[in-house]
């Protein structure tokens, strides 16, 4: 009965996953749509939660080719 004296966990974002949640909404669902999986699972990478291997391998090969935004 002390498990509720542990400290609480706490998901640690990378650089990647926290530039990819600065983006705005329509990037980020065209880098998910680049990556080939949902918005929902992205937001959930970029949150620092549990998803597959290869959705986070494909999304951190879709952040390597982004360039800067066109103004």
């Amino acid at each position: 009965m002390r498990g509720f004296l542990s400290p609480a966990l706490r998901h640690t974002p990378t650089e990647l996953q926290a530039r990819f949640a600065g983006y705005s909404r329509g990037r980020r669902s065209k880098l998910a749509a680049a990556a080939q999986t949902t918005l929902v699972k992205a937001d959930q990478w970029a949150r620092g939660g549990a998803v597959d291997a290869p959705v986070a391998d494909a999304l951190t090969a879709a952040l390597a080719q982004v360039k800067p935004k066109k103004k």
